[in-house]
């Protein structure tokens, strides 16, 4: 074979997700093998109805299980190469991925700037630096300049998905796991936020892993998806092509080639689920 017929070497992802089982308190089984990967400068999203297992995955990548006695009892996680599903919570802030938890988790007694300076206490860093990295935030996110001296439980809930982003990104990391941004979120809202996301992902280099039940909203953003279902990965693809699929389309917009769909018709799809068959 010439060298110009050889096969290029396939890039190693960023994150790996291999095979993982999470079950809860002991007894019940949450995960059943979810397998996904996230290669680096890539948002991708990880879609599905309530229930269906985004939120534990994210938690199982974060090693946030246990606190809700949750084990991740098979398979693996690396990132960068290096298996992470051993590691403290700590230390993989220090290793570079931070989770965005869901409910826009902020401590409501501090103010929105002091919310911001405990993202940076993993780093030993500088006045200097410190200053110039919350200008950084202030710079995506300037309606948090204008309430820095807010007592974070009294901003509003954009500004506090604002705020727990921000604090994210003040621990300069290279993933970060979001989870579910858009609940409870006027739409106009929630395009502001996935635009700035989507900023921080190609001017700061930081690799997004996407939790979303607002399937059409994340494949606009994302350049992979993958779908859950009961704890499976039923579904996975380029973000452009899952927004076109109609099982998808049917499935979670109850649109179909033959126009939407009711309730009723919905819940019959529901319970065929074609791409399991």
């Amino acid at each position: 074979m010439s060298a110009a017929t050889a096969p290029q070497p396939v890039a190693q992802a960023y994150l790996t997700v291999n095979n993982v089982e999470v079950i809860y308190d002991h007894v019940i089984l949450v995960l059943k093998g979810v397998s996904l990967q996230v290669q680096k400068g890539q948002i991708v999203a990880l879609l599905g109805a309530n229930g269906a297992g985004k939120t534990t995955t994210l938690k199982a990548i974060s090693n946030l299980l246990r606190a809700e006695r949750g084990d991740v009892t098979k398979g693996s996680i690396e990132f960068d190469g290096k298996r992470i599903d051993k590691l403290t919570p700590n230390e993989l802030v220090r290793l570079g991925v931070c989770q965005v938890m869901e409910g826009r988790h902020c401590f409501q007694h501090l103010t929105v700037e002091e919310n911001l300076l405990t993202g940076a206490f993993t780093r030993r860093i500088g006045r200097a630096e410190l200053r110039e990295n919350l200008e950084l935030v202030y710079g995506y996110f300037p309606r948090l300049r204008e309430r820095r001296a807010s007592l974070a439980g009294y901003t509003s809930g954009g500004e506090q998905q604002m705020t727990a982003i921000g604090r994210a990104l003040m621990a300069r990391p290279r993933m970060i796991l979001l989870d579910e941004p858009s609940m409870g979120l006027a739409p106009q809202l929630v395009e502001e936020i996935f635009d700035i996301v989507k900023s921080l992902n190609e001017k700061e280099g930081v690799s997004i892993l996407l939790a979303e039940q607002n399937t059409s909203l994340a494949l606009k953003y994302a350049n992979y998806g993958y779908i859950l279902e009961n704890g499976r990965v039923v579904m996975d693809g380029a973000a452009a092509s899952l927004a076109h699929n109609e099982d998808v389309k049917e499935f979670y917009l109850g649109i179909s080639a033959g126009g939407r769909k009711s309730f009723r018709d919905t819940k019959f799809y529901r319970r065929r689920k074609r791409w399991l068959s």
